[in-house]
């Protein structure tokens, strides 16, 4: 399968992997039957917007209106195509244009937020997205092909989906446990609501998977797997672009390469990830770890993947705990790092 990002106007392949605040109590979870999306619809479309974009490469996505001062949130991809020098404008679900400044971006997560000249605007709901189940009914909205106000019904299909997106520069984003849906989600889509069955956001729809076509790209619109920001991380991201214009993330202070169950066995070494530097003072370095150490679990979990440090860099705040379990001279030892 290949990732495509959900933007009208472009599409971009990646490969697929997989591994699971604001107001609201645990999301409306049930055993079967759909959401009564005409109720929803109702409730939610007029927080969504229509993201218009024009610059580099001219693109439409979607996005939710999160505080009723003119905040948005979108995602990053849908936007980046304005930076540095092109104009962004939403389009309200009664058909009012605004032009959009950018308050921030994050292009590792795929999160960004806008600001409309604005007041007393609907905003979204949000529900814990810990609470969300599968098999849940949802409901997405956005403006697939351009096409605003569009609401599709489906499930929660899997949870913790952590899936690489083709980003900036070279770099992928990356949507850490995400959920996936069967909702129909297209390019344009991106950026806008997966919400439950009462009308609470529970995700920010990003991309979905795509069978290539003879050409090795994208064959097609949606086939029922798409993915969205988990709204916990989301709106966490978004507090921080609003608050500080940025996001920063917590560091282990070192750098690891992946010993494979092949390496470890032909170099008589434990399965793990190899500690190749540590920073003078860094967080590793302040509990003890050193060039030479394997680490071989990660708060209980074995550091079996590359990325297995980056998740947690990704999903944790300065200042959480991480415990290390790592071999050093054929002795298995623990450590407890601060971020």
């Amino acid at each position: 399968m290949a990732i495509v990002l959900g933007v009208g106007g472009g599409w971009l392949g990646s490969r697929l992997g997989g591994t699971g605040r604001v107001g609201g109590t645990a999301a409306l979870t049930t055993s079967g039957g759909s959401c009564d999306a005409k109720s929803v619809a109702s409730r939610v479309l007029p927080t969504i917007v229509t993201v218009n974009v024009t610059g580099s490469a001219p693109s439409v996505g979607s996005g939710e209106i999160v505080r009723k001062d003119g905040y948005i949130v979108t995602n990053n991809h849908v936007i980046a195509p304005a930076v540095p020098s092109g104009h962004i404008s939403v389009t309200f679900s009664n058909g009012q244009q605004h032009a959009a400044t950018l308050v921030g971006r994050d292009a590792t997560s795929d999160i960004a937020v806008l600001k409309v000249a604005a007041s007393g605007l609907p905003v979204i709901s949000v529900a814990d997205s810990d609470a969300v189940g599968v098999g849940q009914p949802v409901v997405a909205l956005g403006a697939p092909l351009g096409l605003s106000s569009t609401v599709t019904a489906g499930i929660v299909s899997a949870l913790g989906r952590t899936t690489q997106v083709p980003g900036e520069n070279g770099k992928n984003a990356v949507i850490v446990g995400g959920i996936q849906t069967d909702a129909a989600i297209n390019p344009g889509n991106s950026g806008g609501a997966l919400v439950d069955c009462r009308g609470r956001m529970i995700g920010v729809n990003t991309a979905i998977a795509t069978v290539p076509n003879a050409e090795g790209t994208g064959g097609g619109g949606s086939v029922g797997i798409g993915f969205a920001v988990p709204s916990n991380r989301a709106m966490s991201i978004a507090d921080d672009l609003i608050d500080h214009g940025r996001v920063v993330y917590p560091d282990f202070g070192m750098s690891t390469v992946p010993i494979t169950a092949d390496t470890a066995q032909a170099w008589g070494m434990p399965e793990g990830l190899y500690v190749q530097t540590v920073a003078s003072g860094g967080a590793a370095d302040r509990a003890g770890l050193q060039p030479g150490d394997v680490i071989t679990e990660i708060n209980g979990h074995p550091a079996n993947h590359p990325d297995a440090l980056s998740m947690f860099e990704l999903t944790a705040r300065t200042g959480d705990t991480v415990h290390v379990t790592y071999v050093r001279d054929g002795e298995t030892r623990t450590a407890t790092v601060t971020l």
